[in-house]
């Protein structure tokens, strides 16, 4: 058996019951789990204090001397506390232990030599170090201690004796039974070229580096390693895609596109609108799928490119069909594309859950007969009885919403899969892209349409209210409306429930001169879309709610977004709700509303909301800010973020140069028969092969 794939349970010091809590708490079932479960920080321990240079503020710092005496104390019944007097000849500390007295009274001796290793605070005027590691002086060589390495742990490993330091030692017996080196996983020519040490020298230095300079060099080959394969397997799968479907060939814009571009379209597209649109063209007459992903901020346009899109499905005979994850969200896109489209021969018909009986079979029969030219729709539209005569082009929005099997089920829908474009509003950051979205072409639109103002962006502290219900007021006496959201993140959090019935209540009080619209999740739909219905015809002013506005209300009269608690939101969610405003031609506010207690990271995302509208902006702080496997979508999304030492977030030129290596594997390789490159295909299979999800989106 390869020694890498060996039992855990069977290295000196773990046993059935360490295994246990290994395997469930950090997934470490064999050797080389541990082996790739890498320190989290390292503290120099090469340089040895003295008691006479310790200062309160120093962080780690290791002391070589001996214990003069020890005193106990019992503090109740079943708590004691040991101090050891101990000196290295410059001055006197003291150790001391509140857990653990009786073993380490036993296995300590007073005018024997220690290094003691911790962080020195002050007690009654003397040195302390409260549980430090302590060693015997000649069991370890000071010279040879490096750098130390820190581990991840769980309050149910410490219970069981598994501290860092355990692991450290557990990982220092696993390196010391390596008696031949790791088998290298990249080629020659590539650690060459990028001057990556081996990886048996990364593992065993990003374990005990001896210097900085050590850990750098070891993180690097193994980020560039993980992040590597990563890619290649995306692109891997996006050659074999493009190889093995052909996509319809759309070669001409006809009337509808003509007509509708010179008699329906009342405005000048932007820059950004043609020059995504010129893309999408190049991909529909290519001969191959178009897998493209539709990036932009709420309000730049995306519904518009996605219509002339569709049109050019219908003008090559075909059909198209949009997939929204909501009801409302549905409606709205059937409603924006009928007002588009107005006087034109075009069938628009809408399949949701409340489409039913007589009207879904008319959908139904119009679509198999080709009489359909565009459904929109819910998910209902990829249920088994729903099938089209020519399905030409599909449309996603918001795709982190949808898992890939469902979108996959699209692809039956025609005899070749159809050209697919996915949208989202949720701009996703370069590096992030790359990774969960990298067999897609990327299309940004980056340009708002002229005469869209940003949005003012306000923090107000809660004991502002009065100031503010004043600018609500004056708002609505100008015709404007306004959205107040309240932080119900979980629909079982009753307490939040608790406040928003309570603010609804208290709102009503302050403004009984005008009217108000309650929605929230725990709603009946009917409810739900009754108040909101109101809200959208003007027939209140104020809509109270939660966060199911996030996505698809579209009010242009609503002026004044109100986010209170704003401190529980994510960035990304705070940007969405901003993005219900500033859909008029009049200015905006959004007002972020948090008490006084305010956590550094808090009052980061506070700032940057309020000093930038730039969506990738925002994306890209959040990604620093929260990591990536907590964005919203990218858990949907279908990739599994198992990196065990890359950041995506923070590593964002390693991605780029991983993604570049394998393009170039990719295109000297195409059909991975080369036997040059034999080594990077069996690797991946291997890699294919383990508990990570390295499923590719499309």
């Amino acid at each position: 058996m390869d020694f890498l794939q060996q039992d855990i349970m069977y290295l000196p010091g773990v046993g059935p019951r360490r295994k246990d809590i290994l395997s469930k708490e950090l997934g470490i079932n064999t050797f080389g789990d541990l082996l790739e479960h890498y320190p989290y920080k390292y503290v120099d321990r090469t340089k040895v204090y003295t008691i006479s240079e310790l200062t309160p503020d120093m962080a780690f710092v290791q002391i070589v001397g001996e214990i003069l005496s020890f005193e106990e104390t019992t503090l109740s019944p079943r708590k004691k506390r040991l101090v050891a007097h101990f000196s290295d000849g410059t001055g006197v500390c003291d150790l001391v232990w509140f857990n653990g007295v009786k073993y380490v009274r036993e296995s300590l001796h007073a005018r024997k030599k220690y290094v003691v290793f911790g962080k020195p605070g002050v007690f009654n005027g003397r040195f302390q170090f409260t549980h430090p590691d302590i060693d015997e002086a000649d069991k370890i060589q000071l010279n040879d201690m490096g750098m130390q390495p820190y581990y991840n742990t769980t309050e149910a490993m410490k219970r069981a004796g598994l501290t860092s330091r355990t692991i450290e030692k557990l990982t220092k017996t696993l390196i010391g039974k390596m008696t031949t080196p790791l088998a290298e996983t990249l080629p020659p020519f590539i650690t060459q070229r990028l001057h990556l040490v081996s990886r048996d020298e990364a593992v065993r230095k990003i374990h005990y580096p001896k210097t900085t300079d050590d850990v750098e060099r070891a993180k690097m080959r193994l980020k560039f390693e993980e992040l590597f394969y990563v890619q290649l397997n995306i692109l891997r799968y996006a050659s074999d895609h493009r190889r093995k479907y052909r996509g319809y060939v759309f070669k001409h814009v006809g009337d509808q596109f003509n007509w509708f571009y010179s008699h329906n379209l009342h405005f000048e597209l932007t820059g950004a609108q043609k020059r995504v649109m010129h893309e999408i063209r190049a991909d529909m007459k290519s001969g191959r799928q178009m897998n493209r992903l539709l990036q932009g901020d709420v309000g730049s346009g995306k519904t518009l490119v996605a219509l002339m899109s569709m049109l050019i499905a219908i003008d090559n005979g075909y059909q198209a069909c949009i997939m929204a994850p909501t009801e409302i969200l549905a409606e709205q896109h059937l409603q924006t594309i009928r007002s588009f489209l107005k006087d034109m021969r075009i069938r628009v018909e809408l399949l949701t859950g409340i489409v039913k009986g007589k009207r879904r079979q008319a959908v139904l029969d119009g679509l198999i007969r080709g009489e359909v030219h565009i459904l929109v729709g819910t998910h209902a539209i990829i249920e088994d009885n729903v099938q089209f005569r020519r399905l030409g082009l599909a449309v996603i929005d918001e795709q982190h919403r949808f898992g890939v099997a469902q979108r996959a089920r699209l692809w039956t829908k025609s005899e070749n899969p159809p050209h697919i474009l996915v949208m989202t509003a949720t701009p996703i950051p370069r590096t992030l892209a790359m990774t969960i979205y990298g067999d897609l072409d990327v299309s940004v639109i980056d340009e708002l349409p002229p005469g869209r103002k940003p949005v003012v962006t306000i923090h107000k502290y809660d004991d502002q209210m009065t100031s503010l219900y004043q600018g609500i007021r004056d708002q609505i006496n100008k015709g404007r409306q306004v959205y107040i959201v309240y932080p119900l993140i979980k629909e079982s959090e009753k307490n939040d429930l608790k406040n928003l019935e309570q603010g609804y209540a208290g709102l009503l009080d302050v403004f009984p001169e005008f009217h108000l619209s309650k929605v929230h999740g725990k709603m009946k739909d009917k409810e739900k879309e009754a108040e909101m219905d109101k809200f959208v015809r003007g027939e209140t002013q104020i809509l109270v709610a939660t966060t199911v506005i996030e996505v698809g209300v579209n009010v242009p009269n609503a002026s004044v977004m109100v986010i209170l608690d704003a401190q529980r939101f994510g960035l990304s969610q705070l940007h969405q709700l901003r993005g219900r405003v500033g859909r008029g031609a009049d200015q905006s506010y959004c007002i972020l509303v948090t008490n006084h207690k305010l956590t550094k990271e808090t009052r980061r995302r506070i700032d940057i909301m309020c000093d930038t509208n730039d969506g990738f902006q925002i994306a890209e702080a959040d990604l620093k800010l929260r990591g990536p496997g907590d964005l919203e979508g990218t858990q949907q999304s279908g990739i599994a973020f198992d990196l065990k030492i890359a950041d995506i977030a923070r590593d964002g030129q390693i991605v780029q140069l991983a993604r570049d290596e394998a393009q170039k594997i990719i295109d000297a390789d195409p059909t991975c028969s080369n036997p040059d490159y034999q080594m990077l295909w069996d690797r991946l299979q291997v890699l294919r092969n383990t508990n990570i999800n390295w499923a590719a989106i499309s």
